[in-house]
């Protein structure tokens, strides 16, 4: 019998033509396997074809990500012998797997002196190495990477076509004799660390600034010339068995953090293990694990350089900061010459390399939410990986917002969020933004038939998307925040839930500042079931910035406002902004309640970078405890009053003061969640928004609102925060595209 089979999903660059190939052989089929637009192609034929197809998606490769497997009947030929043919072009449909870190194997020959691989810091197999950032297009095959200009040596040659290897079609295979070179030898980077100095070192998606995270000195002086005062940095450590060294860490941390895509973590440090300015007045600490050869190697070279395998699974008391080159909040750099120009005043040594970044893409960052890895920051080793809309749509690009920009492009049923762009603030982020766009365009091969923006009529997300010539859909902010989790947990009906955040345009009324609201999502519908009580915004966005403001607009509330002057003296604005504080925009955002604890406290009177004071203030919680009588519920509105009121007392500790909002607040959110759920008649509610980051408010919650018989859904797919506001977008145009056209 002779079949064709067609595999669908992440199923090129992961060595699967030779898993396919092996598999022929064992079974002892004839026929062919090749990569095209849509997947990969079998023709088999022989017996025992049920057990070959069985066989293809139990044993797939590590990386492989088979979503269908389609089989049809064909008239035997006769043939014989298996081959691997050369791929087909044609429509894009299939998918460019996710760059994953250095395997084990390759490991291995990286410190075998008699490997040809020894040492070499552009070390790949079928089974890991980049992908995504350094393709440009689909088929996946090598003259589509930046690897095409580098002619494969008889040795690599040989490898390549031999079934029997690792690298057999592995389209990023390169030795020393013919593969990409560093500008510096790994002897010289270990040097520069080992004497204090800064190190920009170019690897997958883009560089990191890199120095010793056990000297003060040295982190405080990489602050200083970044200009970068406080927002914490990401400490790379050597192996997993290094982790206790400098952080606490649990079973989750540990599994997210070994894991092929190799995110930073989030999670506990050890007091006192690391420089006081690797992560100033926070408890956590975000760690991450070598996933480039070159990370190996210049740890093997700090250790000393020994022997054997016995120091890769040892606890080392190395760590260095590993954060992204992006200085003054720009793209991280990813160009040569750009390194030299943009990093010339930070880095004491920069080390590049002849192999281009395709595409730009920032470490992936996850947090340990509700007991299981959420996205803080979605980008290397898990974009592109698709989510399944869980049934076809038409074409639609979601640009996101203006802060932590995404942007998402449907295919079919498949939605493609882009790595993380940031900010669209400056002109360079805003060109990194739309060269994402014009590339998840050419990799998808689709041009979008309707773009989804936010509301917000001054985002520069929205101008992209008046400018792109396409039907708009405006979808307002935090309904898609809410729709971004039903969409990720493949909800079609109504769907309950809070959106939790900083800021976000509200519907054109007159209390445009959203950030606090109860609401009902259907498809492209929603409705605004209630929020928090509003609270005066001195100064406009200002306040956001500057949280004793806030904690102006919290005495207002609570009747307080005489004592403005004599707790803020260091701002003379402070009595004179009291008497116009009544005159105030206003907002019902959840994040500048969190500013306003902050402020009442002296915790946090001025931020460096956004959601400082809230982070500062969970890293001083315990134990929450709940205030009795803390807050009230009228209508649907949330009136935390009588807590703010609490925390403004005279002489309030501050660790007790962050233990009893981070209490109260989560007694108050669960009590008006539940409310809601009992009067419509729902049991799943979604968790949505930035302020979910918080780590000790989304436990609480979670907790809280089981303990009452509901089932919280968090993000887990993409982050809760609008680096997940594309996905929403898109889920909602392309709900009200099937709507229009007479679906359900």
């Amino acid at each position: 019998m002779r079949e064709a089979i067609r595999l669908r999903g992440v199923v090129q660059g992961v060595g699967m033509r030779p898993f396919v190939f092996a598999l022929a052989e064992r079974f002892k089929l004839a026929g062919f396997v090749r990569n095209d637009a849509a997947g990969v192609t079998i023709e088999v034929e022989g017996n025992g074809l049920d057990d070959f197809a069985a066989a293809l998606t139990a044993e797939a490769p590590p990386l492989a990500r088979i979503e269908r497997l389609e089989r049809s009947a064909l008239s035997p030929r006769g043939g014989h012998g298996f081959a691997i043919e050369a791929s087909s072009a044609g429509l894009a449909l299939t998918g460019i797997p996710a760059d994953a870190a250095t395997c084990e194997a390759c490991l291995d020959e990286l410190f075998d002196p008699a490997s040809r691989f020894h040492r070499y810091p552009f070390i790949t197999c079928t089974h890991c190495g980049p992908r995504y950032t350094l393709t440009s297009r689909v088929p996946y095959d090598r003259a589509s990477t930046s690897m095409a200009a580098f002619t494969l040596c008889p040795a690599c040659a040989r490898d390549y076509r031999d079934p029997r290897n690792r690298r057999f079609h592995a389209e990023t295979i390169a030795c020393p004799a013919c593969g990409p070179q560093l500008s510096h030898s790994v002897a010289d980077i270990a040097a520069a660390l080992r004497g204090g100095r800064i190190v920009a070192l170019k690897g997958i998606g883009g560089f990191h600034l890199m120095c010793d995270a056990t000297s003060e000195a040295a982190v405080a002086e990489l602050r200083r010339r970044k200009l970068r005062e406080a927002k914490p940095f990401a400490v790379m450590v050597a192996n997993a068995a290094s982790l206790d060294l400098f952080a606490r860490p649990e079973a989750a941390h540990r599994a997210a953090l070994d894991s092929p895509a190799r995110p930073i973590v989030l999670m506990k440090a050890r007091p006192g293990a690391l420089a006081p300015s690797v992560a100033p007045r926070l408890g956590h600490v975000g760690v991450i694990l070598p996933y480039a050869p070159v990370h190996h190697l210049v740890f093997h070279a700090l250790a000393g350089m020994p022997a054997g395998r016995a120091w890769r699974a040892s606890p080392l008391p190395l760590a260095l900061v590993a954060t992204s080159a992006n200085p003054g909040g720009e793209p991280l750099v990813v160009d040569d010459d750009d390194a030299h120009r943009r990093l010339g005043g930070i880095a004491d040594l920069i080390v590049t390399h002849d192999r281009p970044i395709v595409v730009r893409a920032d470490d992936s960052v996850m947090a340990v939410i509700d007991g299981a890895p959420a996205f803080v920051r979605r980008a290397r080793g898990f974009v592109p990986d698709p989510i399944d809309l869980g049934r076809d749509g038409p074409c639609v690009l979601g640009v996101g917002a203006h802060l932590k920009t995404t942007v998402t492009l449907t295919r079919g049923r498949e939605a493609f969020v882009s790595q993380h762009v940031g900010d669209l603030d400056r002109a360079e982020a805003f060109r990194f933004y739309r060269e994402t766009v014009a590339h998840l365009m050419t990799v998808l091969d689709v041009v979008p038939e309707t773009i989804a923006c936010d509301l917000h009529p001054d985002y520069c997300s929205t101008r992209f998307a008046e400018e792109f010539g396409r039907p708009m859909v405006r979808v307002q902010h935090h309904a898609a925040h809410i729709a971004a989790i039903a969409a990720e947990h493949g909800c079609r009906g109504p769907l309950l839930g809070v959106a939790l955040d900083g800021h976000g345009f509200g519907d054109g009324g007159p209390d445009g500042n959203w950030g606090g609201e109860l609401m009902m999502v259907e498809g492209a519908a929603w409705r605004r079931l209630g929020h928090l009580r509003p609270l005066a915004l001195p100064g406009g966005d200002r306040a956001a910035r500057e949280p004793w403001r806030m904690a102006l607009a919290a005495l207002h509330a609570t009747g307080r406002l005489d004592s403005a002057s004599a707790r803020f003296p260091q701002f003379p604005l402070a009595g004179a902004l009291a008497t116009r504080v009544a005159l105030s925009p206003t907002t019902t955002s959840l994040g500048r309640l969190f500013d306003a604890a902050a402020g009442l406290l002296g915790v946090r009177l001025l931020q460096d970078f956004e959601a400082q004071a809230a982070m500062e203030l969970e890293a001083l919680v315990e134990t929450p405890r709940v205030l009795a009588g803390g807050f009230a519920i009228d209508n649907g509105v949330l009136d935390v009053s009588p807590l703010l009121a609490a925390l403004a007392a005279p002489g309030i500790d501050r660790r007790a003061g962050a233990e009893l909002f981070h209490g109260t607040l989560i007694e108050a959110l669960a009590t008006w969640i539940a409310a809601a759920a009992a009067q419509h008649g729902h049991r799943d509610v979604a968790l949505a928004g930035g302020c979910l980051m918080n780590r000790v408010l989304a436990d609480g919650l979670a907790g809280a609102l089981r303990a009452r018989g509901l089932s919280p859904l968090l993000a887990r797919k993409v982050p809760c925060n609008d680096g997940g506001l594309s996905l929403g977008q898109v889920a909602m145009a392309a709900a009200m595209a099937v709507a229009t056209a007479g679906g359900d």
